[in-house]
């Protein structure tokens, strides 16, 4: 893409922002919405700058929270996927896992992980590790399963073992799939600390939100769901980027 074609890309986005955001404020103005029911996005926006503190504070609890628990599930989802793929036996202990934890409702365990792990970091870890587990497991094994059986033929011909075969030839063939499970386990990481945050913490956007929206501060729900988004946002692009780095040798068929 040319440095014309991005810029065009970028304006007309903020074209649409700008657009969707005038209409909501005009609509707030004329229909006299009360604040607390749906605030106007000047009003968010004078919260954001009033409350930058406060929010930023919180924030980077959430994203601590959200990090570590990315690290852990997606070391556990590989591993996983590597185990699985390993052997029949493996498939059959580990194999049924992955669709169970896919199938947990998170909401239903988090007062569980509180009550198990205390009010602090870890229930958040490990909810969000949940989440991630899934996807990244997924993705990964079944990018195990789809290497080139020409390829592991003609290994085994050679006298080469399973081991030497799952690790030299079908896990680099999976890392385009992993790299799929990764982008879509950093979109979705911060929802596992937001639902522990929701459940039992004491600092968190999560946490703050929830008391926000008792006292019927809807302006900083918003305000706290802007940087939020932002950051998910981020988190998603900086793996992008870096799995896009990673996996430079596997060709990209869509224009970027």
């Amino acid at each position: 893409m040319t440095i014309a074609a991005a810029l065009r890309a970028v304006l007309a986005r903020l074209a649409v922002a700008a657009g969707v955001l005038g209409v909501w404020e005009l609509a707030v103005r004329l229909l006299a919405v009360p604040a607390f029911v749906l605030p106007a996005p000047s009003r968010i926006a004078a919260t954001l700058a009033a409350r930058a503190g406060l929010i930023l504070d919180n924030a980077l609890v959430t994203a601590t929270e959200t990090l570590a628990g990315l690290v852990v599930g997606v070391s556990v989802g590989v591993v996983a996927a590597l185990a699985i793929a390993a052997s029949a036996r493996t498939r059959a202990v580990i194999g049924p896992v992955l669709p169970m934890a896919q199938a947990i409702p998170v909401f239903a365990i988090a007062p569980l992980l509180v009550t198990w792990l205390g009010f602090g970091l870890a229930p958040k870890v490990v909810m969000a590790a949940l989440i991630i587990f899934f996807p990244v497991a997924s993705a990964f094994y079944d990018g195990l399963r789809r290497a080139d059986e020409n390829l592991v033929a003609l290994a085994r011909l050679y006298g080469a073992g399973p081991l030497r075969i799952l690790f030299l030839i079908r896990a680099p063939a999976a890392l385009p799939s992993l790299g799929a499970g990764l982008r879509v386990a950093a979109g979705v990481a911060p929802i596992g600390a937001i639902v522990g945050e929701w459940v039992g913490s004491a600092a968190g956007l999560g946490h703050l939100m929830l008391h926000a929206n008792a006292r019927a501060q809807t302006d900083l729900v918003f305000a706290c769901l802007i940087v939020l988004m932002l950051f998910a946002l981020a988190l998603w692009k900086a793996m992008d980027l870096a799995v896009a780095r990673a996996l430079h040798w596997a060709p990209e068929t869509l224009p970027g």
